[in-house]
């Protein structure tokens, strides 16, 4: 344990253990601030633990979480209210301590020189250079200084961010463009089904961000802490402030596996994985490949979800990989789904459907997995079919592909971009947002009712660059969106049901009924996803080369 007293009143701390407040106890702590949410690490005690053992030797308690890199204004305020309020001296944690110290600091702005604060954190290990403007504004972002501005800020360079800035400057090679992403690599995430399914390496689906940024787009590698649309300014990690006279907003959505009760603690061993993670998605294969007898239980959770195809596509390729070796008969497979169809567009149920008799199967929809007992190979459900009321049963399994709860990013969800879910709140056909005409989304982030694909992306990307570029013009926007999807469904290997739809579930295929007929098996579909999408994405979509993606002109029929 390691105590870093900031003041006589308050000390912070890493991570501590329920062992360990016993400890704090004798050295003469009276409260403790938890400031680490639940979850946030595998190796993590949740606050109901430390809460007990503090209650047990006479300590306060108070859970006030954050989120790492995002300490906002009203966080500041609850923190200064508990050390008001608790009795002291406190010890605050969270994951390394960074986070208490800089709750401190920022609700010591208004009473303490700057210098002394920021003296008291050095002393305990802490440089909090990095919000000392902050601290000098009383606590607040200045968003009325900004380190940078530029004529375009695009949050994510994702396959929406990167598209967009290619297809930006092919339209106006003089822009002033800024791409916001933290990442150092960027991923192909189409291809995951493909890894965990034998077929591609892992290594394919990764290249560096740096080789992808467009030519001329200036690269701001961090995170993005706020939006505050009424000054035009993004607010990064550290306090830094980018200015913009439009924005784009695409940072992807989060995979929130802290959701599912012991999730994180056993991924990636004791037979769970998933797809939906670059490092995960070979040990599918692999616990494919040594599956011979049991259970595999695929789970799929309530939309919306990223490429809501991909949780059945893993089960129809492990079933066909065990029925190529011959052990299918010897293996139960669960599809367990907390919706309750197959699939969203009916069109394509049918040949799902009949893959599914194929496997031997089993669909459980309205099952909702809460919790994983890993080592004991055990998954909690709760069942929750219409006009019934909730159950919960617990099922075995040997092995099981987990899909993750998504949700927008915790910054966009608190932004004043955000509608009643936490997505970006756009106009479904010219992507912009409603309240705030110099601001755009795409991706998965929008609240638009379209699948969340790189399909769809591929598709907005040219509307979002087209109308962006007449609004710069004066003009009012002049390409539309039809809602358009793709779901390549691998239901065996060599062969995919090519699912490609619009709006209201309407079906939308690129290519003539005889040459693939999306609604069937195709192997020319899978020669598609396997040979030509994974070129098309690299050296074209994020080029800003527009191949069968031209923006269709706003108020045509299509």
């Amino acid at each position: 344990m390691q105590v870093k007293p900031l003041s006589d009143a308050i000390s912070v701390s890493p991570q501590i253990t329920p062992d360990e407040v016993k400890t704090l106890a004798e050295l003469g702590y009276r409260s403790i601030i938890c400031n680490r949410p639940d979850g946030e690490g595998a190796d993590q005690p949740g606050f109901a633990e430390i809460d007990a053992a503090a209650g047990a030797a006479g300590i306060s308690t108070r859970y006030l979480p954050v989120i790492s890199g995002k300490v906002s204004e009203s966080d500041t305020v609850e923190f200064e209210r508990a050390l008001r309020e608790l009795p002291g001296p406190v010890l605050a944690y969270c994951r390394t301590g960074t986070r208490c110290a800089t709750l401190w600091a920022l609700a010591q702005a208004t009473r303490m020189p700057i210098a002394d604060i920021l003296g008291a954190a050095r002393n305990a290990g802490y440089d909090l250079n990095g919000v000392a403007r902050r601290i000098a504004n009383g606590g607040k972002t200045p968003t009325n200084r900004a380190d940078a501005r530029f004529d375009v800020v695009i949050i994510g360079a994702g396959a929406g961010g990167i598209a967009v800035a290619a297809s930006l400057l092919a339209r106006k090679s003089d822009l002033q463009i800024a791409v916001i992403d933290p990442a150092d690599i960027h991923y192909y995430q189409p291809g995951w089904t493909m890894v965990g399914g034998g077929i591609f390496d892992a290594q394919t689906t990764a290249k560096t961000m740096a080789s992808l940024i467009p030519r001329g787009v200036h690269w701001i590698k961090a995170a993005v802490a706020a939006i505050e649309p009424k000054d035009n300014a993004v607010v990064l990690d550290g306090c830094r402030v980018v200015e913009y006279d439009r924005l784009v907003v695409c940072p992807g959505l989060k995979l929130d596996w802290g959701r599912i009760e012991g999730l994180q603690e056993t991924l990636g061993r004791n037979g769970v994985t998933s797809n939906y993670r670059y490092d995960l998605a070979p040990y599918t294969w692999q616990l494919v490949k040594e599956l011979q007898r049991g259970k595999a239980v695929f789970t799929q959770p309530p939309m919306p979800i990223k490429c809501a195809g991909a949780p059945q596509k893993a089960m129809y390729l492990s079933a066909d990989a065990w029925r190529r070796r011959g052990v299918l008969d010897h293996i139960q497979i669960h599809f367990n789904n907390a919706g309750g169809v197959l699939f969203g567009v009916k069109d394509y149920v049918p040949a799902l459907e009949s893959y599914v008799q194929r496997y031997g199967a089993q669909l459980n929809f309205f099952h909702n997995l809460i919790a994983v007992d890993g080592p004991a190979r055990k998954a909690l459900f709760e069942v929750k079919k219409p006009d019934s009321e909730a159950t919960r049963i617990e099922v075995s399994f040997d092995m099981m592909h987990v899909c993750p709860p998504q949700c927008a990013p915790d910054f966009i969800r608190v932004s004043p971009l955000a509608d009643a879910a936490g997505w970006v709140d756009v106009d479904q056909a010219t992507l912009r947002h409603k309240s705030y005409d110099n601001i755009w989304s795409l991706g998965d982030v929008m609240n638009a009712p379209n699948a969340k694909t790189a399909a769809a992306a591929r598709k907005q990307a040219p509307v979002v660059a087209e109308n962006l570029i007449a609004d710069i013009r004066g003009g009012s926007p002049v390409a539309q969106y039809d809602g358009y999807g793709s779901c390549p469904l691998t239901v065996e290997r060599g062969k995919i049901v090519l699912a490609e739809f619009g709006y209201g579930g309407a079906m939308k295929p690129s290519f003539p009924r005889f040459l693939i007929d999306g609604t069937q098996p195709s192997r020319l579909a899978w020669l598609l996803k396997e040979r030509l999408l994974p070129p098309i994405y690299w050296k074209a979509m994020l080029r800003g080369k527009e191949w069968m993606a031209k923006p269709e002109k706003l108020g045509s029929s299509g």
